[in-house]
């Protein structure tokens, strides 16, 4: 690599400042760079291990020489530089081997991309690999964070309250996997595209829900997790600027992120939303939604997608002036499309919220009733806490009081758990 003019003399900055500015760098480049290597290597685990070289390269020459005017481009050429290398060292063992009557199939690395718009297709065929079926959803969450959100297993490990060990294993065997099955480092198309894309959207809000809402531990809200996703989804969004569900996807989270601020109280304790102070939702981040909202709509060709309906059930609120004042038979509506669109008990248990905010605590009891024999809500405590509000409002205190002292059973978050005990003290002993 040629010397490049360094922007920060070395005499001019600590050894420790240096140290940071290649760690921050390195986070904020580290997918882009792990992408274009492994459109050469052709193999996930092995272009992180070169990236994570030009990362140790830069940690010993910057201090040294000084950073770069271009740092993200000098590690990204330090990392396609080693990729190269290894190409050649495999092309020339499997020449050495055909020499003696063997045979070994390699790859030749692919020409340099020509557009730096190519660097953008790389990251895409990064973000579809990560989040390849053949992998749990568990592993595809741990293995997007680590490639695509460049966190570190270690940061990744405490944002979901499990083992270090656990993370690391979970990435070590999806690269393995990915190798194993000769996942190909590239975006489908056509149906196969359709149904991967699924699994793409679901994974990124699986890590803004898990940081919106955490499931256990003592933090209600985890916003580094929300901020990684709502990353994640703009850049997606911008990759794929025709497929409304990107859109609908990133245009929910920006309106779910924009009532972050208002979600607890001054000690981390839960505010619902019917007593969240709406001065506090972040405006910017609303206007984001409905610009978003728009695009998913504009590039719909038919019905719209379960995340664009979740995205205009978000707008419903963030548009509402009061609690009192939204649209809730809209959102009732839009709840009964989305059962149908992509039928879920979890889906009928928000509608008979809506339903009960639009035509009484009666109705949705009854939609809530039929839910309590759902396999997949047997242990979901949002369940009996929803039955446990409705039972209150219609005045059937004991019951209800059963139903708070259920869910609080049942949920895993401490700030929950507080809140449900609240509610079952409200209904008396």
């Amino acid at each position: 690599m040629s010397s490049q003019p360094s922007a920060v003399p070395p005499s001019a900055d600590p050894r420790g400042t240096v140290r940071g500015t290649v760690e921050t760098v390195f986070r904020m480049e580290s997918p882009r760079i792990i992408a274009g290597v492994a459109r050469i290597v052709r193999d996930v685990g092995i272009a992180e291990e070169l990236a994570q070289d030009a990362l140790v390269a830069a940690l010993e020459q910057w201090p040294r020489d000084g950073v770069p005017d271009n740092p993200g481009a000098w590690l990204m050429a330090a990392a396609r530089h080693r990729a190269v290398d290894l190409i050649r060292r495999r092309e020339n063992y499997a020449r050495k081997l055909q020499e003696i009557g063997r045979d070994l199939s390699v790859t030749a690395p692919p020409k340099e991309p020509a557009d730096p718009e190519d660097i953008d297709d790389d990251l895409l065929r990064l973000v579809f690999t990560a989040c390849h079926p053949v992998l749990s959803a568990e592993a595809r969450i741990a293995l997007t964070l680590r490639l695509l959100g460049g966190l570190t297993t270690a940061e990744i490990a405490r944002a979901f309250l499990v083992p270090e060990p656990t993370v690391a294993q979970r990435i070590v065997r999806a690269k393995r996997t990915l190798a194993a099955k000769n996942v190909a480092f590239e975006v489908p198309y056509g149906p196969d595209r359709e149904a991967r894309l699924g699994s793409v959207l679901d994974v990124i809000y699986l890590i803004f829900n898990e940081g919106y809402a955490a499931t256990a531990g003592d933090d209600w809200l985890r916003p580094s997790l929300c901020e990684d996703a709502l990353r994640l989804a703009r850049v997606l969004a911008g990759l794929m600027p025709k497929e409304p569900e990107v859109h609908g996807l990133a245009s929910l989270m920006e309106f779910q992120a924009s009532r972050a601020a208002s979600r607890t109280g001054p000690h981390g304790e839960p505010v619902l939303l019917r007593d969240q102070n709406r001065r506090r939702w972040n405006r910017m981040l609303i206007a984001r939604g409905i610009t978003a909202l728009d695009r998913a709509t504009a590039t719909a060709t038919g019905a719209p997608g379960p995340y664009a309906l979740q995205a205009a059930i978000a707008a419903c609120h963030a548009l509402a002036h009061s609690y009192e004042e939204t649209d809730w038979q809209k959102i009732a509506t839009l709840y009964g499309l989305l059962a149908a669109r992509a039928p879920s008990p979890v889906v009928q248990l928000n509608r008979a919220v809506a339903v009960s905010m639009a035509e009484g605590p009666g109705p949705a009891l009854d939609i809530v009733d039929t839910l309590t024999a759902e396999p997949a809500l047997r242990d979901y405590h949002l369940l009996p806490s929803v039955r446990g509000d409705l039972l209150a409002r219609l005045g059937r205190t004991t019951e209800a009081r059963a139903e708070f002292e259920r869910a609080a059973g049942l949920t895993r978050n401490e700030r929950e758990r507080e809140l449900l005990a609240a509610r079952t003290r409200e209904c008396g002993s």
